[in-house]
């Protein structure tokens, strides 16, 4: 099946080096490498230098996007159903310094608070089938779209200018239904379900959306606007009804769940505010819903468990093909690297649907995972070169190299007195394409 794959992109590149080199960085990224970036795939592969890696990332002729389009129409043929849910979230990356193109201290729900970090917004597209990555969008704070220096050294276009995040999801979103993605709904969490625009996008396309909304977010009910959490206290208890948001790690996640007519004044489709309540700790969680035909209760929350799939594709796709280990600092190697693990994340989505037994309790194992096929394909294709003489070259090479970056980022300090030079523990250097 990887056949399949990189001959699906093969096109992309008009040369037979960069397309060689594309499989090669494939292979390396679905390798069992515990850290992936150009220095440890390209020995990993058998290559002399990182150079040609880092190449094929910065300057090589190729169109990271149009790759993009062969992963959307992969994936969806692959897990493609009319009910599919497009998930959008974003995600950071924790990283040092202030040249890494969109750096800057800023809100990141991977760790959880302000931290320097690079952060992404990422289309999912979930089927009963499964579930992978089909876009993704830098995010570009303002300080990184008003400063002229600072946007040419991260070679960013010209015509990229400042968006926020729900601008991006709406973008992402608009391309894979302009190229006939087939979607039933979009879910999102409360940073996109805030947005109106988003929504009226979504409705005007006649696409439903479980949207979470915070508590103090106002809707209009017969009795006039009201807080989300207002509506809740209004319900009567034979209101909520229990339901599985989905199968977790532990066994079906189940909830109590409730939803209420909103917007009724509203032209074409139904709108209805769902909410969900911790059975143990009863607290409570708030989502806008749309549909252009009516939805039971049951559709809509089947929906707003889909979203918790994207979690579970970060996991995978940071954990097992590098997602977030590049180590690139540009604007066309961030979009390179990421599509090209973007690629790694759905083949192994892909195949783990394919060989997914239906009935696996009957067999006395679970179906296979991700994770599963992950090893045994970095055990049984994607095998590092393991020629002596290649890894003393490699070891030979890394050390001239910091070598080098010794001379040319620490300048040697001269004692006053003895003119003699303080000799330094120096740190590793690691060349960023």
């Amino acid at each position: 099946m990887i056949e399949e794959l990189t001959g699906r992109i093969a096109g992309r590149f008009t040369r037979v080096e960069p397309r060689r080199r594309a499989r090669a960085l494939l292979l390396g990224l679905l390798s069992d490498l515990p850290d992936k970036n150009c220095w440890t795939i390209s020995e990993h592969v058998g290559d002399d230098t990182p150079d040609g890696m880092q190449h094929l990332l910065r300057s090589a002729v190729w169109d990271a996007e149009k790759v993009r389009d062969d992963l959307r129409d992969y994936v969806t043929e692959h897990l493609g159903d009319t009910g599919a849910v497009l998930i959008v979230d974003d995600t950071g990356d924790l990283k040092k310094g202030v040249h890494t193109v969109g750096v800057q201290r800023q809100y990141t729900g991977t760790a959880g608070r302000i931290e320097n970090a690079q952060v992404a917004v990422y289309l999912t597209y979930a089927t009963d089938a499964g579930h992978a990555f089909i876009d993704r969008a830098l995010y570009l704070p303002k300080s990184w779209t008003t400063e002229p220096g600072r946007r040419a050294d991260a070679g960013i276009p010209a015509t990229t200018g400042f968006a926020t995040k729900p601008a991006l999801a709406r973008t992402m979103i608009g391309r894979a239904l302009d190229a006939g993605v087939q979607a039933g709904w979009v879910a999102a969490d409360e940073v996109y379900g805030a947005d109106p625009t988003l929504r009226t996008d979504l409705e005007q396309r006649g696409i439903g959306y479980v949207l979470a909304i915070g508590r103090d977010r106002r809707v209009t009910i017969p009795a006039g606007r009201v807080r989300a959490d207002g509506v809740a206290a209004r319900l009567p208890k034979h209101a909520w009804q229990r339901l599985s948001a989905g199968a977790g790690a532990k066994g079906h996640r189940y909830y109590d769940w409730a939803f209420a007519d909103i917007d009724t004044d509203e032209p074409n489709g139904h709108r209805w505010l769902l909410i969900r309540r911790n059975r143990t700790t009863g607290e409570l969680a708030f989502y806008r819903c749309y549909s252009p035909q009516p939805a039971p209760l049951r559709i809509l929350v089947h929906v707003a468990g889909r979203r918790w799939t994207v979690e579970e594709s970060f996991q995978t796709g940071k954990g097992l093909t590098g997602l977030d280990q590049h180590q690139v600092r540009r604007w066309t190697s961030w979009h390179r690297w990421t599509v090209m693990a973007m690629l790694a994340h759905a083949f192994l989505a892909v195949v783990a649907s394919t060989e997914r037994n239906p009935e696996p309790a009957a067999v006395g194992w679970i179906s296979l995972t991700c994770k599963e096929i992950h090893h045994l394909f970095a055990t049984l294709i994607s095998r590092p070169v393991l020629d002596i003489a290649h890894r003393i070259r490699r070891s030979k090479w890394r050390r001239r190299h910091q070598h080098r970056a010794r001379q040319i980022h620490y300048p040697a300090t001269i004692h006053p007195r003895t003119m003699t030079i303080t000799n330094y523990d120096w740190s590793t250097s690691v060349a960023l394409a």
